[in-house]
């Protein structure tokens, strides 16, 4: 690090992109190489990337980036995989139109070449553009390529991470689909490298959302490694390995072979991890563990203290964890045996002190949970004691079509109580539910509809009380 802070002292970092200025000028690649191995030294510093920004290297290794000789592009994408991980660089590697020539570098017989390529795309592919970019490119196909390439971990890093964060983006799941790049990720679940491991839970928790490829996950023997990576102490890998399993369980088959191997039981002990963020990845693969579940009551029943600590959970602070632990709430009270426990353990109050939250996903899972729970004994009354059904009803003015869909749910169950009827009139909600009996998803039109019938119908009772 000394060394790297008396190289921007003394220049060197200015004097290192003339270096690259000059070897593009005179044709002399050696030169440019040179320069491009001391900015790639240089830029393992934060402060040095700066420097080199400002120093108006990008456009130089841009123009370098598209030569064909090996031993230079080396250095200048090595600079690049530094400097990817700043937003900034990312944007700049993007609009330079470097992406094609780094998917171009895949295809080269050089391993280190395609690792830091391979690790520049990774980085670089959080952006939709640079999927697109990619895949346009004819790059999904080389990535799946290197997958098999098990001698060099760097390497294999770069490709999981770059096929993971390419699977965000549908086209790519359909290619990577037709590509059975599956069968390739499963092999590597057991690779002993934790970053791999990371990237390829995470690249197939993406890519279980096309129905071929999850199956596949199943068919190709990628269950056991799966719920084997639930028991890791690597929280990053947590996040994405629970993510992958609850994206696995979506299908029933594979929800059978998850039960089996006792993987929703790793998945609720998750839930006391010290990490939000792997509490709620857990979370959120619990409820599709409970939806696909042969008999999904008897399963949560199954675990000694299981449903308390999910109700627990909502005195939290987190609305990520809060959020997931709602859409968990939901689909346990989809039970009605489960549905009186939880009510015992008093949810509904629980989940009234959460209806202030401004937060679109929280909101959304929260009434959805509101709506789950309304069927059981009074608890639709007990929301509307708690002053929960105005709160609620302010919801309808979100653009989140999800947290309309549900909030309609919602509203429909709690407007069978007449004192929750007056409630939302009273709030206003006749206008903005007769705007949504015209949504486009029929189960917002059904819910706003028959909100609205049951307070019509109240209405008319109290004028024929009133009128005889």
């Amino acid at each position: 690090p000394r060394n790297r802070r008396m190289a921007r002292f003394y220049g060197g970092i200015e004097r290192a992109v003339d270096l690259l200025r000059k070897g593009l000028e005179d044709g002399k690649d050696e030169l440019a190489r040179c320069g491009a191995a001391m900015l790639w030294t240089c830029s393992q510093s934060n402060k040095n990337k700066d420097y080199i920004l400002s120093a108006g290297a990008v456009p130089l290794l841009a123009k370098l980036l598209e030569s064909d000789n090996v031993e230079l592009l080396v250095p200048v994408v090595g600079v690049l995989q530094e400097c990817a991980n700043s937003a900034t660089y990312r944007d700049l590697i993007r609009q330079h139109k470097m992406v094609p020539f780094l998917v171009s570098n895949l295809r080269m017989e050089n391993a280190t070449l395609q690792a830091h390529s391979a690790m520049t795309i990774f980085k670089c592919a959080e952006d939709a553009e640079t999927r697109r970019v990619v895949r346009e490119s004819d790059g999904l196909e080389p990535l799946v390529k290197l997958l098999g390439n098990t001698e060099s971990m760097h390497l294999l890093e770069g490709a999981t991470g770059a096929v993971w964060k390419c699977s965000a983006d549908k086209e790519n799941v359909d290619l990577f689909t037709k590509l059975k790049v599956v069968e390739f990720l499963v092999v590597l679940l057991k690779v002993q490298s934790e970053a791999v491991q990371t990237n390829v839970a995470g690249a197939l928790s993406s890519l279980a959302s096309n129905p071929e490829s999850c199956k596949l996950i199943r068919t190709s023997g990628g269950i056991d490694p799966l719920v084997q990576l639930l028991t890791s102490t690597n929280d990053e890998l947590l996040i994405n390995a629970t993510a992958a399993v609850g994206a696995a369980a979506k299908l029933k088959e594979n929800m059978d072979s998850i039960d089996k191997l006792d993987g929703v039981r790793l998945l609720w002990s998750l839930l006391k991890s010290s990490n939000h963020e792997v509490q709620a990845s857990a979370a959120w693969a619990i409820g599709p563990c409970i939806q696909n579940a042969r008999d999904a009551g008897a399963l949560v029943r199954s675990f000694v203290g299981g449903v308390e600590l999910v109700v627990n959970m909502l005195r939290g602070d987190n609305d990520q964890v809060l959020a997931a632990v709602c859409a968990t709430v939901a689909e346990i009270a989809r039970d009605e045996e489960n549905l009186a426990v939880i009510t015992d353990h008093g949810v509904v109050p629980l989940l009234c002190n959460l209806v202030h939250s401004n937060n679109a996903a929280l909101r959304e899972n929260l009434a959805k949970a509101i709506a789950n729970c309304c069927v059981w004994g009074n608890n639709r009354v007990s929301f509307g004691a708690e002053n929960a059904v105005a709160p609620l009803a302010r919801f309808l003015k979100s653009k989140n079509m999800g947290v309309q869909c549900q909030t309609a749910r919602a509203l429909h169950e709690l407007s069978k109580d007449a004192d929750n009827c007056v409630v939302m009139h009273k709030a206003g909600v006749v206008p903005q539910l007769l705007e949504l009996v015209g949504s486009t998803v029929i189960e917002t039109q059904m819910a706003s509809a028959s909100c609205l019938a049951n307070i019509r119908r109240l209405a008319l009772c109290n004028e024929m009380h009133k009128y005889g």
